[in-house]
């Protein structure tokens, strides 16, 4: 009988995070989910704790960390604007001392390792759409640079151990992906905009809402980093995935109001500093080698979202909560020693 899986989602109980771990429960996989709850909850994950193969830790990544793991998935760090700007030196340090942290592990046990990147690894781009072979137009010291650079220097990380170390690494870049589970108060546009027009406040929209995103609904992006994880190879990336239909925040914000039959207006506000003009992904490199493309229309995903939304989301303010401390076979099979001071770093 072929032995289970051991897989580390680390930025588990995140809202792409959960995700992965609940596609990985439903492929038969045993779940070793970290997260700090600095930005994810273990409200998120609550489903998932009746499964004897699923184990929740509450854990910084940029902490040494020892488990016996086959994958590893790191989406560890936030990842909207307010976020992330919120403690940008503890953004850098997430996405720096985080990633080489897993790294370590990942060539320690010969594991595969999936780096979550980012479409703000190619900034406010100057070609468009976007393909992985474009350098970027980055602010190096712009107040979104704590997460640009840090993704961008955590791509680096990866290539540079699968050069010198022959660590088998992945890197998705994600673009733009919504759903159920999104915070509230994360400061993202279809989040922002699904929970103002539900209260019927005015909707804020950045700019003159001509600038455009491409929107990919959260269950084709799981399943597009799912496929690049079992993908054969042992490098495989950068490999964008998103959405490559693009739409202006007007347009978008004037559909979540139709949707949602509010009686929001839309008001308009300053663009922020460094906010891209246009972003959307091009995809022929996930659609040859993955044979991935987004099926989910943008009005179906909106409904779905808006759906989850009105139903009511866990307060982001207990995101800390307390929980049972890991418990039974699943846990210490996969974490002997769990906790390591790492000499290197010290």
């Amino acid at each position: 009988m072929p032995l289970e899986r051991r897989v580390l989602v680390a930025g588990g109980a995140g809202f792409l995070g959960s995700y992965v771990c609940e596609r990985l429960i439903e492929e038969g996989a045993q779940v070793l989910c970290l997260d700090d709850f600095s930005t994810g909850s273990p409200a998120n994950v609550a489903h998932l704790r009746r499964s004897a193969r699923f184990t929740l830790i509450q854990h910084d990544v940029t902490v040494p960390f020892s488990a016996d793991v086959d994958e590893i998935y790191n989406l560890a760090s936030p990842a909207s604007p307010p976020h992330y700007q919120r403690d940008p030196v503890k953004t850098a340090k997430t996405n720096l001392v985080g990633t080489l942290n897993l790294l370590e592990l990942a060539t320690e046990r010969k594991a595969k390792i999936l780096q979550a990147s980012t479409s703000e690894v190619y900034g406010d781009p100057e070609i468009h759409p976007q393909t992985e072979g474009y350098w970027g137009h980055v602010n190096p010291i712009g107040p979104r640079s704590c997460y640009d650079e840090g993704k961008r220097c955590a791509e680096t990380l990866s290539v540079d151990y699968s050069r010198q170390y022959g660590a088998r690494i992945r890197i998705a870049r994600i673009f733009n992906t919504y759903g159920p589970r999104m915070r509230p108060d994360d400061g993202r546009v279809v989040s922002g905009f699904v929970r103002q027009a539900l209260a019927d406040e005015d909707i804020t929209v950045f700019g003159d809402g001509s600038q455009t995103r491409s929107f990919c609904y959260v269950d084709d992006l799981i399943d597009g980093i799912t496929r690049l994880m079992n993908l054969p190879d042992d490098r495989v990336g950068p490999v964008n995935l998103g959405n490559p239909e693009e739409v202006t925040i007007g347009v978008l914000a004037k559909t979540i109001v139709r949707l949602t039959q509010s009686s929001s207006r839309l008001v308009y506000r300053a663009l922020p500093q460094d906010d891209p003009r246009r972003r959307c992904p091009d995809i022929g490199r996930a659609r040859r080698i993955l044979g991935w493309e987004p099926r989910v229309r943008l009005h179906d995903g909106l409904e779905r979202t808006i759906e989850a939304f009105s139903r009511g989301i866990p307060s982001p303010s207990n995101s800390a909560q307390s929980f049972d401390e890991p418990s039974g076979p699943t846990a210490y099979a996969l974490c002997s020693a769990v906790l390591r001071q790492n000499e290197k770093l010290a």
